[in-house]
């Protein structure tokens, strides 16, 4: 059966080359879980969100056309079960999509998803290459569980920690002294919100020792909430629109994007402009991820 353009990414651009499953770059997961969110409820309708707002791009974005590369988007996930089989569910698309060496974009949903989402992209690399995660946020998620979840949104990082995946952490300005003692033991990199805002800091470099496969996973209410409002857990004072892309275009120097999730899009009719602000969010990491690719 036939489906309806209009549940496609960047849907009513796509010509029939581009929206190739066999062929695309980008593999686009719509995953609205919500589960743990613990202020602001609504993201389990925050992919739907997204993908409608991304009819409103145009194609050309900073001068390139990621749309040429093929966008592919699948049907939304079922997330019934436990987490952990949400997790492994999620984990065995990105998988899949990993060792065809397209780029899996999983669109959230409350941020728990990337626990599933990164190890399915460690588990499709080959040769067990390490894998490092480009995390924009305004919060650590470095606790060890929250309300009683240890698949929390708050501790997904933590998860992914003490899998042994690397993590600079890009914005944070909410943290506990739970979490800074995590960093330390977990020797994760810092570039937190007050240094970066205040000093107007665009552009980072990673260490050397920093995997050279990345996995940016960005949180929306990294955005100072002037941008994007419409976020289950607003946070002061942080990143500008095109602070973090250019954040996330610096750290990618030199580097492979091989996975990315967008989520914590909590869509609310008094701010629709969120909606939009995330599509565009999205096809901006495309934009980046495709001048990083590698041979395929």
């Amino acid at each position: 059966m036939t489906r309806d353009i209009s549940s496609y990414f960047l849907g009513e651009e796509l010509s029939h080359n581009e929206m190739d499953r066999n062929t695309a770059l980008f593999h686009v997961f719509p995953c609205g879980l919500e589960k743990t969110v613990s202020y602001g409820t609504g993201t389990a309708h925050g992919p739907a969100a997204i993908i409608a707002a991304s009819h409103q791009l145009e194609r050309l974005i900073d001068g390139q056309e990621p749309i040429l590369h093929g966008i592919y988007t699948h049907p939304a996930l079922a997330l019934s079960g436990t987490p952990e089989e949400v997790m492994q569910l999620i984990a065995s698309h990105t998988e899949q999509t990993a060792a065809t060496g397209a780029i899996p974009v999983t669109l959230g949903g409350e941020h728990a998803l990337s626990y599933g989402a990164v190890m399915g992209v460690r588990a499709g690399l080959a040769d067990n290459e390490e894998i490092g995660i480009i995390q924009i946020d305004a919060h650590a998620d470095l606790r060890v569980a929250y309300q009683g979840h240890h698949f929390s949104h708050a501790s997904v990082m933590h998860l992914l920690a003490n899998e042994g995946v690397q993590i600079a952490q890009l914005g944070v300005r909410a943290i506990c002294a739970e979490e800074v003692e995590a960093r330390k033991s977990y020797q994760i990199l810092s570039y937190d919100g007050p240094e970066l805002v205040r000093n107007q800091i665009s552009a980072i470099s990673l260490p050397d020792s920093f995997p050279k496969k990345l996995y940016i996973s960005f949180d929306l209410d990294g955005l100072d909430p002037s941008i994007l409002p419409a976020t289950g857990t607003p946070v002061p004072g942080g990143l500008g629109y095109y602070q973090a892309l250019d954040l996330v275009a610096s750290a990618a120097k030199g580097r492979q994007i091989v996975g990315m999730d967008i989520v914590e899009l909590a869509p609310d009719p008094a701010h629709r402009s969120s909606d939009f602000v995330a599509a565009s969010i999205c096809y901006h990491l495309m934009a980046i991820a495709s001048k990083h690719t590698g041979d395929r």
